[in-house]
């Protein structure tokens, strides 16, 4: 199961390359689309060695390193609010600029923050889970969702809420305690989450798109414009007119309108088919874990979390949902976000060596245990 869930990921990373590269083709053919193509490719060449290397990590250095890389997010966080550090895009300051380079640190944070997760879990469970630790679950969430609504980044801070929380559930936290962890939560949620005019137009235009097509956003009527142009077969890989600068986004967030009017409704279900097959795959590589373990948490985590992004992505682009830039993993153009998928990817595959040890291992404990007490 693990080889079929790489490979699966190998295919929609190859779909990824080919669609970034027909994404960015414009109405005034330059050397723009090979540029996009080849940055990706480098991205992608980088985030495959980090993935390389995470798949070789075990899961007891990850417990060790859970601490170290929380207090590196928190300060990662705190750094790119600093004006004179931090690069400001469009009236939101979230990344680090390093020469041709950038980094997203709220991005981390979906690697970090269940592995944190996991490691609080299996920490608290051979001491007993108590009243007196909800403070300190939490605590994770409280340090870095201000800081990342401060960017701001809404829809990110929700992400990664959403990601801490899937750590905590399928790890077994007292479901009494999701309760009484709300009671910390939602005064600080009701002064973070105040929304801006931006977002209050996001959430009006979502509206009008399933009240009035001509009264929704641009880019959600060229989204769905796109995504109905293709038909049953599409047009063909590299013909859609719609990325001709009239798609915002078109190799990044909104490549899956992209994938519709070139593939059709053919390739977007196939591409749902795949990520069907990652999920499926995913959880059954881990599936010889102890459902309490720090590995069985992080690999189910990881994977859902990758999953569950994707299907935002999609509700996104086809107006189920308010708009909001969240890149489709693996697909869309390069950057933190296909680092941090990747090395997820990685993560889970060295979780699932954890699954392949604890096989090996529990058969020949009885053989040793005769043998240790004479038995022929």
């Amino acid at each position: 199961m693990r080889r079929l869930f790489v490979g699966l990921i190998c295919v929609l990373t190859g779909v990824g390359v080919q669609m970034v590269y027909s994404a960015s083709l414009t109405s005034m053919p330059s050397q723009a689309e090979t540029v996009f193509l080849s940055k990706h490719l480098v991205y992608l060449v980088f985030a495959a060695c980090c993935g390389l290397v995470a798949s070789r990590i075990s899961s007891a250095t990850l417990q060790q390193l859970a601490r170290p890389a929380l207090i590196v997010l928190v300060i990662l966080l705190a750094v790119v609010l600093v004006p004179e550090i931090g690069t400001r895009v469009n009236g939101s300051q979230r990344w680090l600029r390093f020469g041709g380079m950038s980094l997203q640190p709220s991005e981390l944070g979906r690697l970090i923050l269940p592995i944190v997760a996991a490691k609080l879990l299996t920490d608290l469970r051979s001491k007993g889970f108590a009243f007196r630790t909800v403070p300190q679950t939490i605590l994770p969430l409280i340090l870095v969702l201000p800081l990342v609504v401060r960017e701001p980044d809404l829809g990110a801070a929700v992400f990664l809420a959403i990601g801490f929380v899937i750590a905590l559930f399928i790890g077994g936290w007292p479901l009494k305690y999701f309760v009484l962890s709300l009671g910390f939560v939602i005064p600080v949620a009701a002064s973070l989450l105040m929304l801006k005019p931006y977002q209050m137009q996001r959430i009006t235009g979502f509206i009008a798109a399933w009240q009035d097509l001509s009264q929704a956003p641009w880019q959600i009527r060229q989204s769905l414009l796109s995504i109905g142009a293709g038909g049953l077969h599409g047009t063909g890989v590299g013909s859609g007119w719609q990325k001709l600068s009239y798609l915002p986004e078109a190799n990044t967030d909104f490549v899956f309108a992209v994938i519709g009017e070139e593939l059709g409704l053919a390739g977007t279900l196939t591409l749902v088919i795949l990520w069907m097959g990652v999920l499926m795959t995913g959880r059954a590589a881990l599936q010889h874990l102890r459902r309490d373990s720090f590995a069985w948490i992080l690999g189910n985590t990881l994977v859902i979390q990758i999953v569950l992004q994707a299907l935002v992505n999609v509700a996104v682009v086809t107006a189920m949902v308010p708009s909001k830039g969240v890149p489709h993993p693996f697909i869309s153009y390069g950057g933190t976000n296909l680092l941090v998928n990747i090395v997820a990817v990685g993560i889970v595959v060295a979780m699932t060596r954890a699954a392949d040890d604890l096989a090996v291992v529990h058969p020949a404990m009885p053989e040793c245990g005769e043998e240790a007490i004479g038995i022929e």
